[in-house]
């Protein structure tokens, strides 16, 4: 197995909003807010390579949306999902699986690409892995959650007949890939986790979604339910620091990952690094 960090680029949001009840005065010191109140966030996915599979987990935001959607984002810097693959050696259509932790649209507005005025899969020859229980919480948005849920994310996957359903509780995706699955942040989002190089890679999704996130009470405001989301990330966390996981950061714009050590304040990052250093 080969694991490759894929950038499809940046966007910024609402310092207040990533944080919480956490005062900006703490969250400023990890995630610094430009004028705005906005912090940068990255849309990092993970590529696999096993064998003749190649398995790209979440798409980043993708391209199709109006001028006036993205103007929300803030979109900026040079990263694309289509310059990170190729940096590596590969293109789109080499694509095997996507795995979608989540059906946000900033985890899955890639999977899907306009050509012309026609919404078809981004990645032609992949199958699409979700879970039945989140697809149907997707499909079934609340008020929360519905403008993150965008049916032409998700419905061209259905049409196009590239969708798959996972069962995270069965032991294995792959040999070396299990999942974790969380219901603080959204119904069922899973989490790979991988054998890799001697190390477990916990790919933290939106769990964790920074560096700067790592303290229990830091959860964002965007979290359906955020008491789960600090149980879970407490019970996670802890396993992680106690078996030396390697933590891979979604949306940390400057860390990709890190370790985790134990303090009086609980667990915090150890040595932070490159996937590409492991």
């Amino acid at each position: 197995m080969k694991l490759y960090s894929i950038e499809t680029g940046n966007f910024k949001l609402d310092g207040g909003a990533m944080f919480g009840v956490v005062p900006k005065t703490i969250w400023n010191k990890t995630n610094p807010a430009d004028q705005n109140n906005l912090v940068q966030l990255a849309m990092r996915a993970l590529l696999i390579e096993d064998g003749n599979r190649l398995i790209l987990v979440d798409t980043g935001i993708g391209n199709k949306q109006s001028e006036k959607f993205f103007s929300y984002y803030y979109l900026n810097g040079d990263y694309s999902l289509e310059k990170s693959l190729s940096k590596h050696g590969f293109a789109k259509d080499d694509i095997t699986d996507v795995i979608l932790t989540h059906l946000h649209l900033d985890h899955a507005g890639g999977a899907v690409s306009r050509i012309g005025e026609d919404l078809v899969p981004t990645f032609k020859n992949a199958t699409y892995w979700t879970n039945e229980q989140h697809w149907a919480w997707a499909m079934n948005p609340n008020d929360r959650e519905r403008a993150s849920f965008l049916s032409e994310n998700l419905l061209p996957l259905q049409q196009a007949g590239q969708l798959s359903f996972i069962n995270p509780e069965s032991p294995y995706f792959l040999p070396d890939c299990t999942f974790k699955v969380s219901y603080g942040h959204t119904e069922a989002m899973m989490l790979p986790q991988l054998k890799y190089k001697g190390n477990t890679i916990l790919f933290a999704a939106d769990l964790v979604p920074t560096l700067g996130h790592l303290p229990i009470p830091y959860v964002a405001g965007y979290d359906v339910f955020p008491l789960k989301s600090m149980e879970e990330k407490k019970a996670i966390l802890q396993e992680a620091c106690d078996n030396k996981y390697i933590l891979f950061f979604e949306h940390d714009a400057v860390n990709e990952c890190c370790t985790l050590i134990q303090t009086e304040k609980g667990v915090r990052a150890g040595d932070v690094f490159r996937l590409s250093e492991i």
